[in-house]
């Protein structure tokens, strides 16, 4: 027996649900090819893209991903109680020192659960991975208590004319992090 009570390590530990929020404000990728004064299809051939999400001035990257983990719990069923880590991957800050964590975490503790682990990982393209690496790591640790990690991901980038505005846009995304899930990481 393992140090949080369990026989043996948990198997296929991976996606056990996934939710998803696009703002629906957006800049039609055409439009922006023609403004920008580039070549037709560069962002939408090239890049295969045919709109960037923006926020609208009610929306910050605490909404964004409050909302798509509110959807999350209340599409799998899953009560707040239940999970023991939260991760976020970003590379939007909220005000150099306070975490958006910090902010998700009202969602626990509205249900009395204090007892969630895990950081906001801050780090351009990477902070999505890293946040599900800790994730993982978490569960198949000998500090996994058996309950859920969620992993939220989510941006607002806004780029200078250039080259890389037509790859800005904002979104989050929300996973459910489990034992015995249909999508499971490799070792």
């Amino acid at each position: 027996m393992n140090g949080n009570g369990y026989l043996h390590h948990p198997s296929s530990v991976g996606i056990l649900a996934c939710e998803l929020y696009i703002p629906s404000l957006y800049v039609d990728q055409s439009s922006l090819e023609i403004y920008d004064n580039v070549s037709k299809g560069k962002y939408t051939i090239g890049l295969g893209q045919q709109r960037m999400s923006l926020c609208s001035d009610h929306e910050d990257i605490c909404s964004l991903c409050l909302t798509v983990l509110s959807r999350l719990l209340d599409q799998t069923g899953v009560h707040p109680q239940q999970i023991g880590r939260l991760d976020v991957g970003t590379e939007t800050i909220v005000d150099k020192a306070k975490s958006i964590k910090t902010v998700l975490m009202q969602l626990f503790v509205d249900h009395g659960n204090t007892d969630v682990e895990g950081v906001d990982n801050i780090n351009a393209c990477y902070g999505g991975t890293a946040a599900i690496f800790n994730a993982i790591h978490w569960i198949e640790s000998s500090f996994w208590d058996g309950r859920y990690a969620v992993v939220v991901m989510g941006d607002i980038a806004v780029y200078a004319k250039g080259n890389a505005r037509p790859t800005g846009g904002a979104g989050a995304c929300a996973l459910l992090i489990g034992p015995n899930a249909p999508i499971v990481f490799e070792p």
